[in-house]
């Protein structure tokens, strides 16, 4: 009986990571069991869940300048990128990253672009960006995983809307300090899947950009679990809805299975 009790939790388990249920991706989707919330819109959960990344360009100094704001689509409050910090796109000089590390995990995360060149980041274990970015259609535009595939823009729902990352991230593997395995990463963009298992090559844009940045140009990945980064470029973007789970991918497939 217990054997077939643990079979039942596995599966059920399995299912929750695998198989995302309509109301659990896309915009408004509401959190899954074991879930995490890290953006409410309120500064107490700013407060308690967030810090900034104190790497080479740091440049503030806290508490957290980042303010809460009005949801200028649906009312309610959301989370501003606003640091003067990091006025002309000073990447890594006001970042925020939870004070929580996580390996293995299952994010949520809604962001909406202000105005047209708006420019964030959504950082996979404070190293891997899935770049926000309006107005790009390349390798380093919106929905990218960062210089490793192409944008998925068309997937964007435009400046002034909201928009919905769904993210399962498995972290890279190591045997006797040695990488054995890169980290990989799927994707759901406001609903439809735009990366599958994408094997992660490296930290982009140096020191300045995240953990590892500076190792072996950037390839030096550590094995340590680290935070989930939002960056600040001097742009106004928002973000609310975010939640985040740990989870334990041991085969190296992060696949949502639909």
């Amino acid at each position: 009986m217990k054997s077939r009790t643990l079979l039942s939790l596995a599966s059920c388990l399995a299912i929750s990571i695998h198989s995302p249920a309509a109301d659990t991706i896309g915009i408004g989707a509401k959190p899954i069991p074991g879930a995490e919330v890290i953006v409410d819109g309120t500064r107490q959960t700013l407060d308690e869940k967030w810090i900034y990344w104190e790497g080479p360009r740091f440049a503030s100094s806290m508490p957290i300048k980042w303010k809460i704001v009005e949801d200028p689509v649906d009312g309610g409050t959301c989370l501003m990128t606003d640091d003067r910090a990091a006025d002309g796109g000073k990447y890594g000089a006001a970042d925020i990253v939870t004070k929580k590390p996580y390996r293995d995990f299952r994010l949520h995360i809604e962001f909406l672009v202000m105005k047209p060149g708006g420019n964030s980041g959504v950082y996979l274990q404070n190293r891997f960006e899935i770049q926000i970015q309006e107005g790009v259609k390349t390798k380093h535009g919106m929905g990218a995983v960062i210089n490793e595939t192409d944008s998925p823009y068309d997937a964007f729902n435009g400046i002034g809307k909201w928009n919905a990352y769904d993210i399962t991230f498995r972290a890279a593997r190591f045997k006797d300090g040695k990488l054995v395995e890169q980290p990989l990463v799927s994707m759901f963009f406001n609903g439809k899947k735009v990366h599958t298992n994408v094997k992660i090559q490296k930290v982009w844009g140096g020191p300045n950009s995240g953990v590892d940045g500076g190792n072996e140009g950037g390839k030096g990945i550590t094995d340590t679990p680290q935070g989930l980064k939002l960056q600040c470029e001097g742009h106004d973007i928002r973000y609310r809805n975010a939640w985040i789970r740990e989870i334990d991918l041991a085969a190296p497939d992060t696949d949502f299975k639909e």
